[in-house]
């Protein structure tokens, strides 16, 4: 690499989003009070623009503006200009894309807005194109506008951007609207199963034509509704969904066939040509989801997509202290020689390519075949390329194919002549001299900043996987994540969560010098990794820090006047707005996850005002989860869990005796919703018997390890029988 002409103080930031524009001729600065003190003290306005590492369109904009020397000039004249990396701070991205949602009825990234030196947004946008185009107005004229506008017309300007921040002060509260209890779960679920199945593709899976998102929120409800509805049409139709929306997906292009994991979404409505970033949330709520696919169905079509994913996060998204990285880039340099980067260039084939690599004849096969035949065949690889121009729009892709499982394994193998396990062992090879072709082209970007929120997600990823598979290793993963959590994201001085931290030189794990407090979604999503933790593991110091950090999140977090939690701490003046998210999307939102949470820690604790909270939360999100639920199916979901009371099932015996595995193995083969488990060994020291005093009256039956299933503290009769047991488990 050629030596910087331009370095600017983002240099001395640890994010890889910010680092990638530490030599834009643009003179950036991080969000913080610096650049808030200049933009005042110069009377400027501010240019904020927010991305992350791995996003296409953001390298785009830099490509073509930030890098422009020209633009970078009038930057620099007329604007403090601020880099946010959106996944460092949530709570920035959150309040100024509100604004520009609202504004413009669209949003993405980069998000692109004008403050004023008071940080109030008046004006905003995401990608803009350098120059003024036949339908697109340019960065540069929009930069040179919003300039002359703040000489000629501050004042307006002024009065605007605070009649805006006014508006959305007002449309975006969330509070408890008159009555204080929880909607009715039942109409919840069943309208929310309607709009679900209104929008569902029959025939591709999936909740929309395109793009396509994998959304495990939807598939998480549909599973939770087919336990409750069991004996129905409508719940074997919200079973039929789900799994043939993972089926879909696993046999699609949006699915690494070669590199396992999944990318972010679909371009079209056949899951086929994906855009190809990987993101580390995707991969532990896609675990989780395929993990209760194989739980409730037996197959293990399933299974096999489990391990996919957690092998590929094991190899290429692991930190070697523990901890796991946030995302893979989308863009690559197709060869080591390549001057210019493009998209999905790492994952894409010519036909060309796959008959030289795999040349040799199939033995036993009809005709000629060759490997390269047998492979083309099934994964549907064209001679010309396989990728529908219209979803290529920059002809990255022209003559490349995007693998695509095109048929059943049974149908190819017929098409040969060739016994389905042959079949099985032949693609194997093919996979394996593909990833080794991979491996000698360049690497997309790897984003190495570790997020607790989506570490959260990733353990709970793993430890619902080893329960439900009954693999250990990936329960030893998930344990190893959290230790690194408690050792890097963890302050035990404060007891509170940290953000992020980061890869360093030589491997080490590095803070930023002002280290970013934990939001509302890190509390959130840790909490439930160290509940599923423990249910997989029955390590009860895990349990401990679960209920410790649940009573801080309520400390830091909670609206005592409107109900449920705000997403950011109330401490921070930058902010202003403090918001509470109101849509499921890619992850859940905090509160919809809260629900459950709470509920888990009341059954761990005894302590009955967490599902006092819970309720409180569902009734202030009520009136959103009577219209439109669909927009928080991950709430709606916990609306039943709550309705229908969570269950302890208890097993009293020794957690290394055979007797007691059997019934563990039981209850964690069954798909039950509303069900927590805890392990009564005996040890009346122990950290849930001081929680649970109950536990102490519960005693094996003739010495073999014992099942109870309480509710409220209320226990069933003694069960000794694992048929019984499995009887008793059902919602």
């Amino acid at each position: 690499p050629s030596v910087p002409r331009h370095t600017n103080r983002l240099i001395n930031e640890k994010s890889p989003y910010l680092l990638q524009h530490a030599h834009n001729p643009v003179d950036w600065y991080p969000w913080g009070q610096e650049a808030f003190d200049k933009a005042k003290r110069e009377n400027k306005l501010i240019f904020l623009s927010v991305g992350y590492s791995t996003c296409h369109w953001c390298h785009v904009m830099e490509e073509e503006s930030f890098k422009n020397k020209e633009i970078g000039e009038i930057m620099n004249e007329h604007f403090v200009c601020i880099k946010v990396d959106r996944e460092e701070r949530p709570d920035v991205d959150k309040v100024y894309m509100t604004f520009v949602q609202a504004t413009s009825g669209g949003g993405g990234w980069p998000m692109s807005v004008w403050l004023t030196p008071d940080l109030k947004p008046f004006a905003g946008g995401t990608y803009f194109p350098p120059e003024d185009g036949v339908h697109r107005v340019g960065f540069r004229t929009v930069l040179l506008r919003i300039a002359e506008q703040w000489k000629e017309n501050k004042d307006a300007l002024l009065e605007s951007s605070q009649r805006i921040l006014e508006a959305l002060r007002h449309t975006s509260e969330i509070r408890v609207q008159g009555q204080e209890s929880p909607p009715p779960a039942k109409e919840v679920m069943n309208t929310c199963f309607q709009q679900l199945s209104r929008s569902y593709d029959e025939d591709h899976g999936g909740f929309s034509k395109s793009p396509k998102f994998p959304t495990p929120v939807n598939l998480n409800f549909l599973f939770t509704y087919w336990a409750l509805h069991q004996t129905t049409p409508e719940g074997a139709r919200a079973l039929q969904m789900a799994l043939h929306t993972l089926k879909m997906m696993a046999h699609g292009g949006i699915h690494d066939h070669i590199g396992q994991g999944f990318h972010r979404y679909s371009t079209d409505q056949h899951w086929h040509v994906p855009h190809f970033e990987k993101m580390l949330y995707d991969q532990g709520q896609l675990a989780a989801m395929y993990s209760k696919a194989f739980q409730i169905s037996g197959d293990e079509f399933f299974a096999d997509v489990v391990r996919d994913i957690l092998l590929y996060v094991s190899r290429d998204l692991s930190d070697q202290a523990g901890g796991f990285y946030s995302a893979e880039d989308a863009d690559s340099y197709p060869t080591t020689t390549s001057r210019e980067k493009r998209e999905g260039a790492f994952c894409v084939w010519t036909a060309k390519e796959l008959r030289a690599l795999l040349p040799d004849p199939v033995e036993g096969a009809r005709e000629k075949t060759t490997l390269g035949d047998v492979f083309m065949y099934h994964y549907g690889v064209e001679e010309a390329g396989n990728v529908d121009p219209m979803k290529d729009p920059h002809q990255e892709l022209k003559g490349k194919n995007v693998l695509i499982a095109r048929c059943p394994p049974e149908l190819t193998a017929a098409r040969f002549g060739l016994e389905p396990g042959r079949l099985s062992a032949l693609l194997q090879e093919c996979q394996h001299r593909l990833s080794s072709a991979r491996a000698q082209r360049p690497r997309p970007h790897l984003d190495t900043k570790m997020l607790a929120a989506w570490n959260g997600l990733m353990i709970s990823g793993f430890a619902q996987a080893g329960a439900t598979l009954a693999e250990q290793g990936y329960v030893s993963r998930a344990a190893q994540a959290a230790a690194f959590l408690r050792t890097h994201l963890f302050d035990p001085d404060s007891g509170r969560l940290l953000r992020s931290c980061y890869r360093g030189k030589h491997n080490s794990v590095e803070q930023s010098a002002v280290p970013i407090q934990g939001f509302l979604e890190d509390y959130v999503f840790v909490i439930q990794a160290l509940f599923d933790l423990y249910e997989a593991s029955l390590e009860q110091s895990w349990l401990e820090w679960a209920l410790h950090l649940q009573h801080m999140q309520d400390k830091l977090f909670w609206d005592p006047k409107g109900f449920a939690y705000f997403s950011t701490e109330a401490s921070d003046p930058s902010l202003l707005l403090r918001l509470k998210d109101d849509q499921d999307g890619a992850e859940p939102t905090p509160n919809s996850v809260a629900v459950t949470n709470l509920l888990r820690a009341a059954c761990y604790s005894g302590h009955m005002d967490w599902v006092e909270k819970a309720s409180k939360i569902l009734a202030a999100f009520s009136e959103r989860l009577q219209k439109i639920p669909i927009t928080l199916p991950e709430m709606a979901r916990a609306a039943a869990v709550f309705h229908h009371t969570l269950k302890q099932v208890v097993i009293c015996g020794d957690p290394q005796g055979e007797d007691t595995k059997e019934m563990l193995h039981c209850v964690r083969s069954v798909f039950s919703p509303n069900k927590v488990l805890m392990v009564a060994d005996g040890d009346s020291a122990g950290f849930l018997y001081r929680q649970l005093p109950f536990l102490a009256s519960l005693e094996r039956k003739d010495g073999k390890a014992t099942a109870y299933v309480c509710s409220n503290f209320t226990c069933s009769l003694p069960v000794t029988s694992v048929q019984e047991l499995r009887g008793m488990l059902s919602p």
